[in-house]
């Protein structure tokens, strides 16, 4: 457990850079952040064919330079972004965007980034490297196929057509969608971050850590003595973190308003449909009775209930995408708990949309 006394020194930070290679990512795995596939697939659709396949055999499995990202100087908007990725030499550019070749002190992460130098170096990869990131990607993406490791180990053995054309892809995303949607994104991630600063004098870290998450108990993974934090758009209700150093983590937190859909112009906030849909489950209110009166890890769910894990698994998927359950890490159990007032909040946001007066029909 978590020391709930720790008073961390917080840094707050600020910039769409970061959102630019986060709705990338939410793009990619629409379903896992609770986005249309229809829409994710649509924008995806804007992006030239080359320069989309290299984005599907690359960066959905790189996923968001989140550390590179951390120490970029302001302004951190996207097209400093794309400028710093720029004056990188092409065949460094992927190592330097996500650090393969800064030590690390684990050794699987060593291994991870000597294996891509090696075939960065080598120009070639073989069938023991396969079986080695099939095994590490299994964790993140669960069934990956193997062709798709065998796709992302290609562009790794070509570093100079790989860097040239990942910045390429990158440049071509931000003119067919990023462009026009940091302009949306901005000033709700500004009003984020001033919402959140005026937290952190009214409640204790942990507190504070709750509220930002919208639902995670600060635990010993997430202990740190220095905090990045910063707003994220895309992501909400769900947050982003990474250890940036021994003494660093960084914390990416929902800043999307409960009334605001992540696509423009939907009138439905993203909120209330997805805390109608989890609550419209004969088996997610079941999971909600028994977790309203103690905390239960997913194990236990599957025992009372007698269903198999993987769809527990499901469940609180949905429930935690609207923000209906809180957890705790701690080692392998992740425990569950009703966090009441979101359930009150469902029926004022239900109530607000229905009130309100409508600017022009309901699309």
């Amino acid at each position: 457990m978590a020391n709930k006394n720790i008073s961390p020194k917080i840094t707050w930070d600020f910039g769409t850079a970061y959102e630019l290679f986060v709705s990338l990512h939410v793009l990619d795995e629409a379903e896992f952040f609770g986005i249309r596939p229809a829409y994710a697939a649509g924008v995806r659709s804007r992006i030239p064919a080359p320069e989309r396949k290299l984005l599907e055999e690359v960066f959905s499995i790189t996923g968001v330079p989140l550390k590179w990202l951390s120490k970029l100087p302001a302004p951190k908007d996207a097209i400093s972004a794309l400028w710093a990725l720029k004056q990188i030499p092409a065949a460094e550019r992927l190592i330097k965007l996500y650090g393969a070749d800064e030590p690390q002190t684990d050794e699987k992460h060593q291994k991870f980034n000597e294996t891509i130098l090696r075939i960065t170096s080598e120009g070639k990869w073989n069938n023991e490297d396969v079986e080695f990131f099939l095994k590490q990607f299994h964790k993140k993406h669960g069934k990956i196929k193997r062709e798709a490791i065998e796709s992302f180990l290609n562009w790794v053995s070509k570093p100079e057509e790989l860097g040239e054309g990942f910045l390429s892809a990158m440049q071509a995303y931000y003119q067919a969608f990023f462009e026009e949607e940091e302009k949306r994104v901005e000033p709700v991630l500004r009003a984020g971050l001033e919402r959140a600063i005026s937290l952190q004098s009214q409640l204790s870290f942990e507190e504070l850590f709750l509220e930002l998450s919208q639902g995670i108990q600060l635990s010993d993974e997430f202990l740190a003595p220095k905090f990045i934090i910063a707003p994220a758009f895309w992501t909400t209700p769900l947050i982003f973190f990474d250890r940036i150093d021994k003494d660093t983590m960084l914390l990416m937190f929902g800043a999307r308003p409960a009334d605001m859909s992540v696509i423009p112009g939907e009138s439905v906030p993203d909120a209330l449909v997805r805390s109608l849909k989890a609550l419209a489950d004969p088996t997610r209110l079941k999971i909600l009775f028994y977790l309203s009166k103690e905390s239960l890890t997913p194990s236990e769910i599957a025992r009372r209930l007698q269903l198999r894990p993987p769809t527990v698994t499901h469940h609180l998927r949905e429930l935690r995408l609207a923000s209906l359950v809180e957890f705790s890490i701690d080692d392998e159990n992740n425990r569950y708990t009703v966090r009441k007032q979101a359930l009150d909040a469902v029926y004022n946001q239900l109530n607000s949309f229905l009130e309100k007066e409508p600017e022009k029909e309901l699309a």
